[in-house]
């Protein structure tokens, strides 16, 4: 009994630690006081005012392109890279290959974002691409580090299938990419979904690299608030983040009650 009201009690603790904040900020959020944590009564001012700030709106609708372009990217190389380090086996060179895959993974931010900052002023100076940095050499760098994620997940993925499936296929009949396309593909779908995910919000949520690459005209929305925050803090930034909670929160929800409904039908 002690030992079950202890556990209990810290559960509680650590969840109280983790939540507490958040749910003040959103309580907050709809305080018609100008100090950001004072309560004045009950509005919805700051959201307005927040809808109307067209430098956030922005922002935030080129962080959500940005996140979708680069996880696909990163998808994709991601996806590829991690399908040959699990499927070719020893070659040569693999195992550098896979610490060029994995760099990312255990260098700070600070020196991948500045790394990619002077191959980008290399590749302006000798080929005249990117003519300044932007939306586009964000994308890219968040791939690059999206790619990372995905091939450790797709590697694993594919180290817990069963490859005579595929070579029964390929006995059958079928040619090496349509086994894959049937076979393979299917099975690590879960996979790319979850480093699709995955690279995403790790876009959504950068700011160091973001800030070594991008430039006048690539402002995400975490660069954005970081500039608000020096400046000084207001109520409209509350309102954002009850915004990205009561959004994660609604796609959890959904997600769930799809989840459930599947596991009903079953």
């Amino acid at each position: 009994m002690r030992r079950g009201r202890f556990i209990a009690v810290a559960m509680g603790a650590g969840f109280a630690f983790l939540w507490l904040p958040i749910l003040l900020l959103v309580g907050y959020a709809f305080s018609a006081d100008r100090i950001p944590f004072q309560w004045g009564g009950f509005s919805l001012r700051w959201f307005a005012a927040l809808a109307a700030n067209d430098r956030v709106v922005d922002a935030a609708m080129l962080s959500l392109r940005v996140a979708a372009g680069s996880a696909s990217l990163a998808v994709l190389l991601g996806g590829t890279a991690g399908w040959a380090l699990a499927r070719y086996g020893r070659f040569r060179g693999r195992a550098l290959f896979g610490a060029l895959i994995g760099a990312p993974l255990v260098l700070p931010e600070v020196v991948t974002g500045l790394s990619l900052l002077l191959l980008f002023v290399a590749l302006e100076i000798t080929t005249g691409w990117p003519q300044g940095r932007g939306a586009a050499t964000v994308l890219l760098a968040h791939a690059t580090l999206g790619a990372a994620f995905v091939a450790v997940v797709v590697q694993a993925r594919l180290a817990e299938t069963d490859r005579s499936l595929e070579e029964a296929a390929m006995d059958l009949g079928a040619t090496p990419f349509t086994a894959f396309r049937t076979i393979t593909l299917p099975l690590i779908a879960p996979a790319l979904g979850a480093g699709w995910l995955l690279a995403f919000t790790l876009s959504l949520d950068d700011v160091v690299i973001a800030s070594f690459v991008s430039g006048p005209a690539g402002t995400t929305l975490p660069m954005a608030l970081f500039a608000m925050l020096r400046l000084g803090l207001t109520p409209e930034v509350n309102a954002l983040g009850a915004v990205v909670v009561i959004g994660v929160g609604a796609m959890l929800a959904v997600a769930a009650l799809l989840l459930r409904r599947r596991g009903d039908s079953r």
